[in-house]
């Protein structure tokens, strides 16, 4: 059913978000990302002591290209 839609300001949007005003059949929005922590980085949590004495991350890839979303609809 169509939708009667007044004004719209946009100020900013995100490479990967989705901005839609109208009818859809799928909205199916695609990203990737690679992240590289080192020993303790994700921990959460009330009164957390982590001890890290030596911590080294290793961000050597030796791939030139990973798996992209080709074809992941």
């Amino acid at each position: 059913m169509p939708a009667i839609v007044g004004v719209v300001q946009v100020i900013s949007i995100a490479s990967s978000a989705v901005f839609h005003i109208g009818d859809v059949y799928r909205i199916s929005p695609l990203s990737n990302a690679k992240t590289f922590a080192g020993a303790g980085s994700f921990n959460t949590g009330d009164s957390l002591h982590v001890q890290n004495y030596q911590s080294s991350t290793n961000t050597f890839d030796p791939d030139i290209v990973d798996q992209g979303n080709y074809l992941n609809v």
